[in-house]
């Protein structure tokens, strides 16, 4: 216990010995780093590749299921996505020492609000490799100091990535210690990182509900967190159905095994005989697995040609529950108050989306629908810092401090107050002019 002790607080001050050079470091060093690392993902993929078949290897013989190894798996199109995140977080405006507000008040004080880094980041995550590029590339460019902590199911892939992301600050000048990794499985690492208050700024957990509880309520530094993803989607009986049937096989199939992948597929009753048919084929056409209620069931159960289609009647946990797999549990509704008191019910408060063309109906599902994310005839899967133009993110908040969706370059800053004065001072008392010399 002593030796993983010490480990880990010999990560956590190298870390913090670089907070006052990145505080003050230049953002062209910022970007040239990020860009390097970038060219050096491509340069070096295939030695990637080599790395992450062990992980993959390793994943498969240990009985991992097939959702959580294609997590793991690092392709030329993800390490392509990798490299392009890296450029997009390059290009992205620098939020360091940015004065958000400036007002002066009646005595002549200029008061205003100015960005700076959170300090030292602990993200704790499992099975995604991506998550490392991610992570650190929002806290390099924010001037954050991170300590990476991945699954040891994806141990070779993390190592590879952090040693080409320290290759590219040592050839750019970025500090290197900013970036650590914690290069052993055991977990009193992640324990006694987790007990450094002071030392610590922030913990960010990224993966399933039992490793983010587990942060949660061991943890004496703050943690930014969401629990699951449990998503619906409510298809309205005045949506467009050629755009819902496109959404949810989307926001179903694209990739289930993500935290915004639909979940609960939410249906109007007057789109019984009309969408659902056809949709539950499609889904059943996709290997999806529907966990329906009594009156979806029925439909089903009615058609032969919808005999293809695995259909289970639902249970009532099945609607909490965050299945990142092709299953899909499915509610009819006779309203959308009643759609909107599922979600308050069931759902998660990640990401939620209504289809419908009435705009009234559409505006009171944003504003009462208290999640993260709240869609208009989109798929949830967009929940995602690069894809809402963040350039990438830390992960997703469901919280109500600090952050909330996902967390990307300005969520890893906060503000303080900076006033400028000219000898101003409260209520006028000054050194008596008596001891003044």
């Amino acid at each position: 216990m002593v030796e993983l002790k010490n480990y880990a607080e010999e990560k956590v001050e190298h870390a913090r010995s670089t907070l006052r050079r990145l505080t003050v470091l230049n953002t062209e060093i910022k970007n040239k780093t990020l860009l390097r690392a970038s060219e050096l993902l491509q340069e070096r993929k295939d030695f990637l590749k080599e790395e992450n078949a062990k992980d993959v290897e390793y994943a498969k013989a240990q009985g991992l299921s097939s959702a959580l190894v294609d997590r793991i798996l690092l392709n030329d199109k993800r390490i392509d996505g990798m490299a392009k995140v890296l450029k997009d977080v390059a290009s992205l405006p620098d939020p360091v020492g940015e004065i958000t507000r400036m007002w002066t008040l009646p005595n002549g004080l200029q008061v205003g609000r100015m960005r700076v880094p959170l300090g030292v980041i602990f993200i704790i995550y499992e099975a995604r490799p991506n998550v490392t590029v991610e992570a650190a590339s929002l806290c390099m460019k924010s001037s954050n100091a991170v300590i990476l902590r991945g699954g040891k199911e994806a141990i070779n892939s993390n190592r590879a990535l952090v040693e080409i992301l320290h290759q590219a600050c040592r050839e750019t000048g970025f500090p290197e210690e900013a970036v650590q990794f914690i290069d052993r499985p055991e977990r009193e690492i992640v324990w006694e990182i987790l007990r450094m208050e002071g030392k610590v700024d922030v913990a960010i957990p990224r993966g399933g509900e039992s490793l983010i509880r587990a942060v949660a309520e061991n943890s004496r530094v703050p943690v930014i967190k969401h629990y699951k993803g449990v998503c619906n989607i409510y298809v309205d009986e005045e949506a467009d159905l050629n755009k819902a049937y496109h959404i949810v096989y989307n926001a179903k199939v694209q990739r289930p095994s993500v935290c915004n992948a639909v979940e609960n597929l939410i249906v109007h009753k007057n789109l019984l005989h009309t969408f659902w048919p056809k949709m539950a084929d499609i889904l059943g056409r996709a290997g999806v697995e529907l966990r329906c209620d009594p009156e979806s069931l029925k439909v089903i159960g009615s058609r032969p040609e919808l005999s293809h289609v695995k259909a289970l009647p639902a249970k009532e946990e099945d609607y909490y529950e965050e299945f990142l797999d092709l299953i899909l549990a499915v509610k009819t509704v006779e309203s959308l108050e009643e759609a909107i008191k599922f979600i308050e019910k069931y759902g998660s408060r990640h990401s939620d989306a209504i289809v419908t063309e009435n705009y009234s109906k559409a505006m009171k599902f944003i504003r009462e629908v208290d999640s993260a994310a709240v869609y208009v005839n989109a798929s949830t899967r967009f929940t995602d810092g690069n894809e809402f133009g963040l350039g990438a993110e830390m992960g997703i908040s469901t919280d109500k401090i600090h952050a909330r969706g996902p967390m990307a370059l300005e969520e890893l800053t906060i503000q303080k107050f900076v006033i400028f004065g000219n000898g101003q001072l409260r209520d006028g008392m000054g050194v008596p002019p008596e001891w003044m010399p």
